[in-house]
């Protein structure tokens, strides 16, 4: 009986997340799930576990609730972090991946340093400026700044000049009131390409400055 009335309440609750966190897939057109609603859907049925175990069918329904919310916490702050981020780099150049509970900015360095140079351009100082506003709102993330060329030229230039561009990003986010405890820079010269380097176009893609806002771990 306290199984049936342990699934029951947790099918209630997760029916409940899943119509009150849909969102439309921008790229498909689809009705899907929100992030926060996967992460909610799992804390759900582990509190449900924890609750039935502690205190029967009543522990499983104060479990649920409670799993579900921590479960969605994370998942619904980095929803909200998302779309701000997207509203401020709209037309910008800048591209926002998300990927479970990390977000990714990617930076073409066509739109962020000359070619062969570390020094951010002008142009691009607003952009920064508008990335470092929403970090300081949301500062619940790990700042990991790393910088990527594409393979022409070889490490020994290509490793020091991607760890400048990241170093460069990564100053004036923290110049713009960013704690640096947040930030690390990381130069990877021509690892990791997301494009042919037998092309210009390839070349182009990997020639980019990534910023990946990870989850703070637990000391």
């Amino acid at each position: 009986m306290q199984l049936k009335r342990l699934f029951a309440v947790a099918t209630l609750l997760m029916g409940a997340l899943l119509a009150g966190c849909q969102t439309t897939n921008p790229y498909t057109g689809e009705q899907q799930a929100s992030k926060s609603t996967k992460y909610g859907l799992g804390g759900v049925l582990a509190g449900a576990a924890i609750g039935a175990i502690a205190d029967g069918g009543d522990g499983a329904l104060k479990g649920a609730i409670i799993g579900g919310a921590a479960g969605a916490g994370y998942g619904h702050y980095l929803d909200r972090q998302e779309r701000v981020l997207r509203a401020e780099l709209e037309g910008t150049g800048v591209q926002v991946y998300r990927q479970g509970d990390e977000l990714k900015l990617i930076m073409p360095s066509n739109i962020t340093f000359d070619s062969g140079k570390s020094d951010i351009r002008s142009a691009f100082y607003p952009v920064l400026g508008s990335v470092s506003k929403v970090f300081r709102e949301y500062d619940r993330n790990m700042i990991e700044v790393v910088g990527y060329t594409d393979s022409t030229g070889g490490d020994k230039i290509n490793v020091p000049l991607s760890q400048d561009r990241a170093d460069s990003v990564a100053n004036y986010i923290a110049f713009q009131g960013v704690s640096g405890d947040r930030i690390v820079a990381y130069g990877r010269g021509s690892a990791d390409p997301v494009g042919s380097n037998k092309t210009a176009e390839g070349r182009a893609k990997n020639r980019r400055v990534e910023i990946n806002l990870l989850p703070v771990q637990p000391r």
